[in-house]
């Protein structure tokens, strides 16, 4: 190796970490329930969309049902009697 790259690269100082050890840096317990908290309000979200998607279902097809009484009736109305 050339005595020129040896010196060079002991020269070169590597950077160190500053601030606080990443290591002993948590979130805690407020950190904790925080999080417990959105996915809590995540989950209570989600079950009411799904609750109101399947109410919007269940009278969609209620609806369907009761005009195709209704068209059936109307035919049957429109028959001519002896």
């Amino acid at each position: 190796m050339h005595p020129l790259l040896i010196v060079l690269s002991a020269a070169t100082p590597s950077p160190s970490p500053t601030g606080p050890d990443p290591t002993s840096v948590t979130p805690g317990a407020w950190g904790f329930g925080a999080i417990l908290l959105i996915a809590l309000v995540a989950v209570l979200l989600v079950w009411d969309m799904m609750r109101r998607i399947r109410r919007g279902r269940y009278r969609a097809e209620v609806r369907e049902e009761l005009d195709a009484e209704q068209a059936a009736s109307d035919t049957r109305d429109d028959e001519p009697r002896d």
